[in-house]
């Protein structure tokens, strides 16, 4: 079948694409390269770039994409409470292996040295002992905690190296107290209220509870944004199922984590966390160097091509750019090799749904459709799906099951369609018909993809859709319908449950 690429996105890829915005990416021609490549979402990185800055970007990405006539969303990343060494004199210095460092939470304005730098972190000195491994910039310097003298924690360096200003610290194997949002996390939600962001980020997450906190606090702000989890601790992990509950986005931030349970361990918890999300009926993207040579390089290395693909393969909905786009020196070519990388490991997909949802009591009548909507469409031959949906809920139930079947989401709502933007196998249309006749609606959107020529003459076509248009959560009935030579109705199964 022959999609029309403005309205499904890169050639009916499955697996959407998140590109974070910086430096890189200010260009508007830059932008448009990006979304014409592939990119679904766009990550607003608080730790990095003034408010101003945050703004214009947001805006920028707006313009383009309505130009474009493209279902782009946006995604503001909160810092969160990541842990990080003070400033030195010159801006680093050179650690030995088998030299002394202290690390001082009681002094961070004295500059550090090749001995001492100050840390923000005032509960370091009351979370570690004697014998526990810390771990700087990413893992590439380790040291073992010696003695703890009231706020200062004196060391022995381990693997030396070259660390500069501000590099993030970690416990090895966790345990840090440090709570899931900081401060300076605050007037960064009320900012990504203002910016009318989709989905709203929070870092360093231990439990249920900062997800619960800061979606009450986004909610104060007027923004109806998605939540998303990022596991990045030993704690995310443990309270995992607890965690998938409370958000609507799961994401394996394997930088911070890989860090603390060590990269031996990374392979394995990854998969089960996406797992895990799915089974919770959560969207899931995975991030952190998935691309990390084209910074520099305009190709990825094979063990990239590899590391992308199993994460689609193991039916991640988004795969996510950080620093290849942001700071890159090619982030549209890195968008064009993620674009098909994902092409390539989907064509892997096994064609038959996964159904194991169906051994589970359904407690929502939408979610009933939509379950038996894919078991039809991995039983039958079926062309494609259309959902007729308000708030995208049932897109998003339809998009847990593994199928070879496009899910066409039509929707009015603006936001809807950009939240469904990171939904797996999704492609957000936007629903122009003004009937109030269900069966109207139904042929206009089946007349919109006859149009582009994604469906043909004798395709059958599942339509999920509500008895009352324009009600969220609403979605009680389903439609076979199999296409006559006009794109109409040739003839039609229907369930109701309503």
């Amino acid at each position: 079948m022959n999609f029309d690429t403005n309205l499904v996105g890169s050639h009916l890829r499955r697996t959407k694409i998140i590109a974070t915005l910086g430096p890189s990416t200010d260009d508007p021609a830059v932008v448009e390269g990006l979304i014409l490549a592939g990119a679904n979402v766009f990550r607003l990185n608080m730790s990095h770039g003034s408010a101003a800055d945050q703004l214009k970007r947001a805006a920028l990405v707006r313009e383009v994409s309505g130009r474009l006539d493209r279902e782009v969303a946006l995604l503001a990343d909160l810092q969160g409470p990541k842990i990080r060494v003070e400033r030195f004199e010159g801006g680093s210095a050179e650690l030995l292996p088998g030299g002394v460092f202290t690390l001082d939470a009681d002094d961070t304005e004295t500059p550090g040295n090749r001995t001492r730098v100050g840390v923000g972190y005032k509960g370091l000195p009351r979370d570690v002992k004697p014998g526990d491994v810390l771990l700087l910039d990413d893992g590439m310097i380790s040291m073992t905690v010696e003695s703890v003298d009231g706020g200062k924690v004196h060391c022995r360096v381990q693997h030396g190296g070259l660390l500069s200003d501000r590099k993030g610290l970690n416990l090895k194997g966790g345990g840090l107290s440090v709570s899931g949002l900081a401060e300076h996390d605050l007037p960064h939600i009320e900012l990504a209220a203002q910016m009318g962001v989709d989905f709203l980020a929070v870092s360093f997450v231990s439990d249920e509870r900062d997800v619960n906190q800061a979606r009450k606090l986004l909610r104060k702000a007027g923004s109806s944004a998605a939540l998303v989890a990022k596991i990045e601790r030993i704690e995310a992990v443990q309270n995992l199922e607890e965690i998938c509950d409370a958000s609507d986005v799961i994401m394996v931030a394997r930088g911070d984590l890989g860090v603390e349970i060590g990269d031996e361990e990374l392979p394995g918890l990854q998969k089960r966390i996406t797992r895990t999300a799915l089974k919770h009926n959560r969207v899931v993207a995975t991030a952190t160097q998935m691309m990390q040579s084209m910074i520099e390089n305009p190709v990825p290395t094979r063990a990239e091509v590899l590391d992308v693909a199993n994460a689609v393969i193991d039916g991640t909905d988004a795969v996510m750019l950080s620093a290849e786009t942001a700071i890159g020196k090619y982030p549209v070519r890195v968008i064009e090799a993620m674009n098909r990388i994902c092409l390539g490991a989907e064509r892997h997909f096994a064609s038959e749904g996964s159904v194991t949802q169906l051994n589970v009591r359904f407690q929502r009548i939408d979610q009933a459709i939509a379950m038996a909507a894919m078991f039809m469409a991995t039983n039958l031959s079926v062309q494609a799906i259309v959902a007729l949906t308000e708030s995208g809920s049932t897109a998003q139930w339809l998009s847990r099951v593994r199928s070879s079947v496009p899910i066409f989401a039509f929707s009015p709502t603006a936001s809807s369609r950009r939240r469904m933007a990171m939904y797996r196998d999704v492609y957000p249309v936007h629903l122009d018909s003004r009937s109030s006749d269900t069966d109207q609606v139904i042929h206009d959107a089946l007349q919109k993809l006859w149009r582009l020529g994604s469906v043909n003459a004798g395709d059958r076509v599942i339509v999920t859709m509500g008895d009352q248009t324009g009600r969220s959560g609403g979605t009680n009935t389903l439609r076979l319908i199999k296409l006559d030579s006009e794109g109409g109705s040739e003839s039609e199964t229907r369930l109701d449950l309503g």
